[in-house]
């Protein structure tokens, strides 16, 4: 028979789904009752399946998002949250991602701001894209360090190549002049050519005047504003006890 010797090529191409699909082919009259045809695309289906898994697997374990278990599907609709569904919808498509275009995600302290954002980035992961997670406050830690050892360069084209960067918690402290003079760098080398989430408890248009430096600010500003998608989420806090949320 043919079986072995076309499993072992089957595993030898590292086309192990597919193997391991056809031995349970092998199991079941009704598919064995099949055409080739459509026996071959039940295969072929397996073995993309596993491997579009795969790969969105390892697209979030590298993007370390906050939730790792946000899904646009999951994000809440309650009218109290005045969260606008086409919107949403519209980003669930993966059109700003291939358009290099930005989201503003703000809102009060315990509103959903990260969910959002960490939903948007995983959608993008699916959808075939590189996502990248970061807070802030400990991303200006990240970025002090790489120019204190050497790597602030490396670190530099790293996350301009990532296609989409979630900037979470953004000015929920005072900002320095060498923070300031960090986030310009990293904007602007992604302006125009990849993605960027920014959700902060402050509303945008209050951006400038946090940042400072009117010059430093306006560059900022200009890059990040401009088109940029805006999602407002209203409502108390959702960390809060039910019983609490309804007195």
């Amino acid at each position: 028979m043919l079986k072995e010797p076309t499993l072992e090529k089957l595993h030898a191409l590292r086309l192990r789904t597919m193997a391991a699909a056809w031995e349970e082919q092998q199991k079941n009259p009704d598919v064995v009752a099949m055409s080739f045809d459509e026996r071959l695309a039940l295969l072929v289906d397996a073995e993309w399946m596993a491997r579009e898994n795969d790969r969105v697997g390892r697209a979030l374990k590298e993007a370390k998002l906050r939730i790792a278990g946000a899904v646009v599907e999951g994000i809440d609709y309650s009218p109290v949250r005045e969260l606008d569904r086409a919107l949403v919808r519209h980003l669930a498509s993966g059109k700003w991602v291939h358009e290099h275009q930005r989201v503003l995600v703000s809102g009060a302290t315990g509103t959903g701001k990260t969910y959002v954002s960490c939903a948007l980035a995983q959608q993008a992961c699916r959808k075939g894209f590189r996502a990248m997670y970061r807070r802030v406050p400990r991303f200006f830690d990240e970025l002090r360090l790489a120019r204190a050892d050497g790597s602030y360069p490396r670190l530099l084209a790293r996350l301009a190549r990532v296609d989409v960067l979630v900037l979470d918690d953004f000015a929920i402290a005072p900002v320095t002049d060498l923070e300031r003079r960090d986030l310009l760098e990293v904007l602007e080398d992604r302006y125009g050519v990849r993605s960027t989430v920014i959700s902060s408890q402050l509303p945008p248009d209050r951006w400038h005047d946090y940042l400072g430096d009117p010059t430093v600010a306006d560059a900022i500003c200009d890059r990040v504003l401009h088109d940029a998608h805006r999602i407002a989420l209203k409502g108390p806090s959702r960390r809060k006890p039910e019983k609490e949320k309804a007195e």
